[in-house]
């Protein structure tokens, strides 16, 4: 194997965002080739679940980010390995694995007996053609695999990956999104779906649904439904009232006013988890007034995230304290962080000593999506009362990511969940990060992002994380008002069904109907 390594870009497209809130997307999925559909039973036949989400754009697996986009790569194929909703890893085509005390060579047993829906075995050769693909389209996947020196086969049905350095969140890194394993030689890949998951690719209808039928020769065992429609919006307004309408079984998208409306009604089966995804305001670090560490305080001391948490969240989820690293995260929290209470006075005095005594006016760029607008006319008059004016400017969701985002001086993102922190800083902390969003440099931040990713020193890595935390509290160019909880709603027949944090993980397989 060629090993490249993924160079940081501007230029990635907002489908390559690794950890995007999605919503909508402009261009739908055309037709689509599907591997042995002859002898397919009817559409109308067995146990059916019918489940809303806003319109995928791409289902190439470099490329794919949005929950329907993920939704449909894991049901049709396999991971080697997921996750809980509590981070733990979980088996999935990749049986077991074990790794070298040294951290530096990972072995990986493949599951004997899983098919392609083709008919033919999954092999080792597949896993390892997968991830040399991934390693030379050097897309985010190649960033995740960058310390992967070779790939090769061991025993019967395994893989050896050897890596240059330690990383102790490797296995974790095999769980991406993106990273779905792929028959060897796959052609048209996000056109034709030959997978080995729990359903198979029936019919898709660009802009309306996806039909898939259960795989009856899943490794795992048949699904327990017959038939799995992906039925697509173009906004989440209108998927809430097909629920709400009967004319589709769930949605996993959907705001906290709209979750509250569906709890307690008995017809409705409602679920919320905590998740590490928030929501964040950030300046650009690298230029004026940004690059001023006065006025990113100022932006802090001006900001009430418990208010913001209230009214935006309604009190799902938890505070945030200015970093990525939540209470999801467990030990790696820094918990005892103390957020200074808001006081607009002492930020108009911070803004008058670096150099702006009639106080500031921005724009402030966000897309017109979501909680995002909320989030901004709530941000937008506590600010005021520190001099802070801003404008709020509401952008087309696709041209805020992929023309704006990188560049604007003020802006508002969503960052969905991710099982560690370290997919956080890589991307968005460094200051070589893909998505490096403020253009943050801080050497000893750079220092300890690396301790994170290559210590085998537990207690060294709690140690680092914790310090990110405070040096981002204390002087970073975010303000994380809040982590967001997770909502699924089901009709009051359907069960079985465990929410994934990043809801287009979620597994249908052992969905009851009935």
């Amino acid at each position: 194997m060629t090993k490249k390594k993924a160079a940081p870009s501007s230029e990635l497209s907002r489908r390559e965002f690794l950890n995007v809130f999605a919503a909508g997307a402009a261009t739908a999925v055309g037709a689509v080739s599907l591997p042995g559909l002859s002898g397919i039973a009817s559409a109308q036949d067995g146990s059916a679940l019918r489940f809303a989400w806003l319109t995928p754009a791409t289902l190439d697996p470099r490329s794919a980010s949005g929950d329907s986009e993920i939704a449909i790569l894991n049901a049709v194929y396999d991971y080697l390995i997921e996750t809980d909703a509590a981070s733990n890893l979980v088996p999935r085509l990749a049986y077991s694995w074990d790794v070298s005390d040294d951290g530096l060579v990972y072995t990986l047993q493949i599951r004997e007996g899983a098919l392609w829906h083709d008919g033919s075995p999954v092999t080792a050769d597949d896993v390892i053609w997968t991830m040399n693909w991934q390693i030379e389209s050097e897309g985010t996947v190649a960033s995740l695999l960058s310390t992967v020196d070779s790939i090769s086969a061991s025993g019967d049905n395994g893989i050896e990956l050897k890596l240059s350095a330690p990383n102790p969140d490797f296995l974790y890194n095999l769980t991406d999104n993106k990273l779905v394993i792929l028959k060897t030689g796959a052609e048209d890949i996000g056109v034709e779906f030959n997978g080995s998951g729990p359903f198979i690719m029936e019919e898709m209808i660009a802009g309306d649904r996806t039909i898939l039928r259960a795989n009856a020769d899943y490794w795992g065992g048949a699904p327990s439904i017959d038939r799995l429609e992906f039925i697509y919006f173009d906004d989440q307004q209108a998927g809430i009232a097909a629920v709400q309408g009967g004319s589709v079984d769930g949605i996993a998208r959907l705001d906290n006013s709209s979750f509250l409306g569906f709890a307690g009604d008995l017809n409705f089966n409602t679920t919320d988890i905590p998740t590490s995804g928030h929501h964040l305001a950030r300046l650009r670090a690298d230029r004026a007034p940004g690059n001023d560490a006065r006025v990113r305080k100022a932006f802090k001391l001006a900001t009430d995230r418990d208010a913001i948490w209230e009214r935006v969240q309604l009190g799902f989820g938890a505070v945030g304290k200015d970093s990525p690293i939540g209470p999801a995260f467990g030990q790696y929290f820094l918990a005892e962080a103390e957020v200074p209470a808001r006081d607009p006075a002492a930020a108009a005095a911070l803004l008058a000593e670096a150099g702006y005594p009639d106080g500031l006016d921005m724009t402030l760029h966000l897309p017109n999506s979501g909680n995002f607008p909320d989030l901004a006319q709530i941000l937008a008059a506590q600010w005021e009362e520190a001099g802070i004016r801003v404008e709020v400017q509401l952008e087309d969701e696709n041209t805020y990511w992929s023309e704006l985002w990188m560049d604007v001086d003020l802006g508002i993102t969503g960052w969905g969940p991710r099982p560690v922190p370290q997919l956080y800083l890589d991307f968005a902390y460094h200051s070589e990060g893909v998505w490096n969003e403020s253009h943050y440099s801080n050497e000893r931040v750079d220092e300890l992002i690396e301790i994170g990713r290559s210590s085998l020193d537990q207690a060294e890595r709690t140690a680092a994380y914790k310090e990110i935390q405070q040096i981002l509290l204390d002087e970073g160019p975010i303000v994380v008002p809040y982590f967001f909880a997770a909502f699924m709603v089901l009709s009051g027949n359907i069960s079985g069904v465990n929410l994934h944090p990043f809801a287009g993980r979620t597994n249908f397989n052992s969905a009851v109907v009935g």
